[in-house]
């Protein structure tokens, strides 16, 4: 009798110090972790996954890389919960979790967007920037600090999922962008391209000159010298080939340096599949008032992925390109207003040089800058848009012989 009650009391204690073992390991995978005033016990895990190589999550282990994911969306989040609007296009227009698996990774500790990123579950892989401490900005210019912190939680997000998830290829999303029926049917086209063609090094859902009355015909892709930002893919190589000499701010203009560059495109559509609708954020307000809100977002799904996307291979495209450039008649701006009908598909505006592009591209509505010697969205000098219901090239001299950067 004793003998069954001392059996009895062992499987007792036995069962309790195994609730206790299960509670604690419970405890320890979820427990809450202060990050800035947030209590971020939901998404803990997605920590401890990041910073251990092994036990990753199945959809991103390095193996599924051969098993038909596209590319790795990565949102760059920070302090706006309207990042829902964001995620839930994406989610929307999403054709496969598999193909396109999501991260998103918030910077700065907001409690709110926290919440409301968390509240997306295992739809997205949540993960959180541990470094959210002031910068020092060089000479005290602290109105600058936003574009220091953006550019560090670019840094290491990018490295969260190249090199700790192990993805070959990335379309980054920042947080206040709101993509087009065909986002991932463009990018899982243009892949191809970014993947065989080593002059392309990026592929890009913006057109800075996409305002409605600039652009006609949502299956027109082109190649542009000018790195476009704002939805836009890279693969592992080039973030091996950047990462070393991250800048500690303004990464997009710094991408845009001929050293970054190296005469490399990107692919960029005639009509954009992400248009933005932050008006507040690093570098935004009077500019969204005056361009960002009137540019026009794709609504017609286009089938790319059923083309054949070759011509924009730079072997082929060049020639043709510039062919067609060219051939086109030459006119001044004074022609859109006189009255004359050209018996052409094109025309073309010559410049001459920096200043006379910015008085032309003022009169003809574009944007007038130039970023690193190049015209924003030109192609060999080349800027092409729609001008009163007329395909308009705003072109250099022919024997035009390279960019003029600045020192």
């Amino acid at each position: 009798m004793n003998m069954r009650i001392v059996t009895f009391n062992r499987k007792i204690i036995f069962a309790g110090l195994l609730a206790c073992l299960v509670i604690a390991i419970i405890w320890t995978m979820y427990r809450p972790v202060k990050h800035g005033n947030i209590d971020h016990s939901r998404y803990t895990i997605y920590e401890r996954f990041e910073n251990r190589k092994t036990n990753l999550p199945k959809r991103f282990s390095a193996a599924t890389n051969a098993q038909g994911i596209v590319a790795t969306v990565l949102v760059i989040a920070c302090n706006r919960p309207e990042v829902e609007r964001c995620l839930d296009r994406l989610l929307r227009f999403r054709p496969s979790e598999k193909k396109f698996p999501i991260v998103v990774s918030q910077d700065c500790g907001h409690e709110e967007t926290a919440k409301v990123i968390a509240s997306y579950g295992d739809k997205v892989m949540y993960v959180r920037h541990p470094d959210v401490s002031d910068i020092n900005v060089p000479g005290g210019a602290d109105n600058l600090k936003g574009y220091y912190k953006l550019s560090r939680h670019y840094r290491w997000a990018l490295s969260r999922v190249f090199d700790v998830l192990h993805q070959d290829t990335v379309i980054i999303v920042e947080d206040d962008l709101e993509i087009a029926p065909d986002f991932f049917e463009y990018f899982e086209a243009t892949k191809t391209l970014l993947d065989k063609d080593p002059t392309v090094w990026c592929v890009s859902a913006w057109n800075d000159n996409g305002k409605t009355g600039r652009v006609r015909g949502n299956d027109l892709l082109y190649r542009t010298d000018f790195f476009p930002g704002l939805g836009w893919m890279l693969k592992k190589s080039l973030w091996e080939e950047l990462a070393p000499k991250w800048p500690a701010a303004f990464w997009d203009d710094w991408m845009r340096h001929p050293e970054q560059r190296r005469d490399r495109a990107c692919i960029r559509p005639e009509i954009p599949r992400v248009v933005t609708f932050g008006r507040i954020g690093v570098s935004r307000g009077q500019f969204f008032d005056e361009h960002l809100k009137y540019i026009k977002l794709n609504d017609e799904f286009y089938p790319f992925t059923e083309k054949n996307l070759t011509y924009l291979m730079k072997d082929v495209y060049d020639a043709a390109f510039i062919n067609t450039v060219y051939k086109s008649p030459l006119v001044s701006f004074e022609y859109f207003h006189s009255g004359q009908v050209m018996p052409a598909p094109s025309v073309r505006v010559q410049y001459e040089s920096e200043e006379t592009f910015r008085s032309l591209a003022n009169q003809l509505e574009i944007m007038n800058d130039f970023k690193a010697g190049v015209p924003r969205m030109a192609y060999r000098g080349v800027v092409s848009f729609m001008y009163k219901n007329l395909r308009v090239y705003l072109t250099p001299p022919r024997n035009w012989s390279g960019y003029e950067y600045p020192e």
